[in-house]
């Protein structure tokens, strides 16, 4: 076969994947099988560039093609800040003062969206850069994700050299769909659309971007030339004729005194219960560029600005409910539903956070109360204050409002808790984590096949897992898992986990502040979870990063005799519960072999047969620290490609440099794991 045929073949190939991964949710190949054929039809495109094509996998965009992490730019205009200001008297001084400079001046006044700085670079009427704010000098390059974004326009109709600056963001409607359809797998729900935005921004899969929906409002032109015209004049002309050519550029009121001024302000403010996006002010302009330079407010924010920040939007509420719900890990979460809804923040609520019982009680909360709701940093709905109290002090629950067992109190907290690891409202959460990527990570089982196992009676606890191959022809027959080979791959990905190291094991029974790190220095310290089981609270506060909530969070899981039950019955279906003979099975070392004992390491790039997460545990496992920052005290930068600019900083620093091979032959493992 030619190079030429073996090119056209991996075109097909990947074709084919991308197809059945972002059309049909039905991918047939690993992650890591993809990656490997992208990456070796790159290879041949490095070679002979002439033979790329704009339908190329790698050229697509909201396909395969991914963009590399980290990819830094630098701006070719600042990308600063806005000076904030929080009284009507700080906005009339600063327009007074403009005035005073400047009688001719007039102002914009904007909202000022809650998302984040992206700015688009235009040549010849071509998108040619797409680059977010980064440190307001150097950005990254995001091209390929904005690409995807409707608002952003491709093609302009303008000539030379154009830059745009904007906000990109997500609508109310995303946000809600989004959140909707985590809790339909039972995932975790985002914050807050403008951090689910930036996430959503940064990510490598543009196909990812384009699901979740970004939208982008464009607020000012950075620099325009040889364009025929003169763009960087006014302000307000400029957008005015940016949304001629179709840019969806920011709404904007030209206002000529401190009066007008703030009546736009008010305008903006009465607004944002009807808009469709978050904002956090509003921002004010000098329309004429020119004068802009006049009035610095130094290096960190842009001259000629500044914003005016709302206080926080409050209502009053009537609280017809006190709702009592069962977290993941059993603890009672508390909400206040309210007799009516109320719009807060361009949204409607019905429901706020009190946070614990204690809380309800010192605040005076009971059902018939009327109170003040406020959006806590404009983002969750929480009750500030009660202003009609009943006299009816509420009382708190003594058993699950779910499955009737008791209530415990943690001590030295205002937190009560569920017990039962049974209990029904737990069950899918705890499941979802067991199986989850950082514990026992068990691939291809989701949320929603989990939920049909367990409504159909297959799964009432977590040895039920491990039991599933018994019923595999029924659930082919019932189509629960999918067809025969999707369900034969899940449940040789749930056999496959049983030779997990006992720390995943650990994680994966979700005991309260035992996560994926701390489980790990634990399990460094005993042969098995049967050692553990047996450990004193004043032995395990020895332990690293072991507290004494933690050392009796664990002592109070393995009391519990429906826990050692469970720990007894994985242990007879093959789950690994001791570290015996790990270094021998897997070739990295344990506690008496540590190599890395005592070095900070770094890693940067993209590494070739490692990911990010897979590496740290390596090198944790062999008694180094990995750390995101390169300093003075680092030991190793471990360097995969495109490793950007903490390659340069250790180069500068003296740091040593080595190589991802280099890394695994000082940990013992001299073959790929792949192999």
């Amino acid at each position: 076969m030619t190079e030429r045929q073996k090119y056209e073949e991996l075109q097909t190939m990947i074709n084919y994947h991308m197809n059945r991964y972002y059309n049909e949710d039905a991918p047939e190949i690993s992650d890591f099988e993809y990656d490997r054929m992208m990456l070796s039809l790159k290879e041949i495109e490095a070679s002979h560039p002439d033979w790329v094509t704009p339908e190329s996998p790698t050229q697509k965009i909201g396909g395969s093609a991914k963009r590399e992490a980290g990819v830094a730019v630098a701006h070719h205009v600042p990308m600063l800040s806005i000076q904030d200001v929080f009284t009507r008297e700080e906005v009339v001084s600063w327009v007074n003062e403009v005035l005073r400079l400047h009688p001719d001046a007039r102002f914009c006044v904007e909202e000022k969206i809650d998302g984040l700085s992206m700015s688009l670079r235009y040549q010849d009427g071509r998108l040619i850069l797409a680059e977010t704010r980064g440190d307001g000098l150097t950005g990254e390059d995001v091209t390929q994700n904005a690409m995807v974004i409707p608002d952003v326009v491709k093609q302009i109709g303008l000539p030379g050299y154009l830059e745009l600056r904007g906000e990109v963001y997500m609508s109310h409607q995303d946000f809600e769909r989004f959140n909707g359809e985590q809790e339909a797998v039972g995932k975790r729900r985002a914050a807050n659309p403008r951090n689910l935005a930036a996430g959503t921004l940064r990510q490598l899969d543009a196909g990812v971007v384009k699901k979740r929906g970004l939208r982008m409002f464009v607020f000012n032109v950075q620099d325009a030339y040889d364009n025929g015209m003169d763009l960087m004049h006014s302000h307000a002309e400029a957008l005015d004729l940016l949304r001629e050519k179709g840019v969806a550029a920011v709404t904007h009121t030209l206002c000529s005194s401190p009066e007008e001024v703030l009546a736009a302000i008010d305008a903006v403010g009465e607004s944002r219960g009807e808009l469709g996006h978050d904002i956090d002010g509003a921002v004010v302009k000098i329309d004429q560029i020119a004068y802009r330079a006049d009035f610095p407010a130094g290096s960190k924010y842009s001259a000629g600005h500044i914003a005016y920040k709302y206080p926080p939007e409050e209502k009053e509420v009537v609280i017809d409910q006190i709702e009592v719900n069962v977290g993941r890990t059993g603890k009672m979460t508390f909400r206040a539903i309210f007799k009516e809804p109320v719009r807060l923040c361009g949204t409607n609520v019905q429901k706020a956070t009190l946070h614990n019982a204690d809380f309800i009680q010192k605040m005076g909360v009971s059902e018939g109360c009327s109170a003040i709701c406020r959006k806590q940093g404009e983002i969750i709905p929480a009750i500030v204050r009660v202003t009609k109290k009943t006299g009816r002090p509420y009382e708190a629950p003594t058993s699950c409002p779910v499955c009737g067992s008791t209530l415990i109190r943690e001590e030295d907290t205002s937190d009560i808790y569920c017990e039962n690891p049974s209990c029904p409202a737990q069950l899918l959460r705890t499941l979802a984590y067991f199986a989850g990527k950082d514990a026992m990570d068990i691939k291809n089982f989701g949320s929603k096949y989990m939920e049909s196992l367990v409504e159909r009676g297959y799964i009432k606890n977590i040895p039920d897992i491990y039991r599933l191959h018994e019923h595999r022809d029924e659930m082919i027959e019932q189509g629960i898992l999918g067809k025969e080979k999707n369900t034969d791959r899940i449940l040789s990905s749930i056999e496959a986990s049983k030779q997990n190291d006992p720390d995943r094991l650990l994680t994966g029974f979700a005991i309260r502040n035992v996560g994926r790190i701390s489980a790990r220095q634990i399990m460094k310290q005993y042969h098995s979870l049967w050692d553990l089981s047996k450990a004193q609270v004043e032995e395990l506060v020895q332990l690293p990063d072991v507290g004494e909530i933690t050392a009796r969070a664990i002592r109070v899981f393995f009391d519990d005799p429906r826990h050692t039950e469970m720990l007894r019955q994985l242990e007879e279906m093959g789950v690994r519960v001791s570290t015996a003979d790990d270094s021998a099975q897997t070739g990295i070392s344990t506690e008496d072999s540590q190599p890395l004992k005592g070095l900070t390491i770094v890693v940067t790039g993209t590494l070739e047969q490692f990911g990010r997460k897979e590496i740290e545990e390596l090198i944790g496992k062999n008694g180094g620290r990995c750390t995101g920052s390169v300093s003075k005290r680092t030991s190793f930068l471990v360097a995969g490609e495109n490793a950007g600019s903490k390659l340069d900083k250790a180069r500068s620093l003296g740091v040593p440099v080595i190589s991802e091979q280099e890394l695994l032959h000082m940990c013992g493992q001299k073959v790929s794991r792949y192999e």
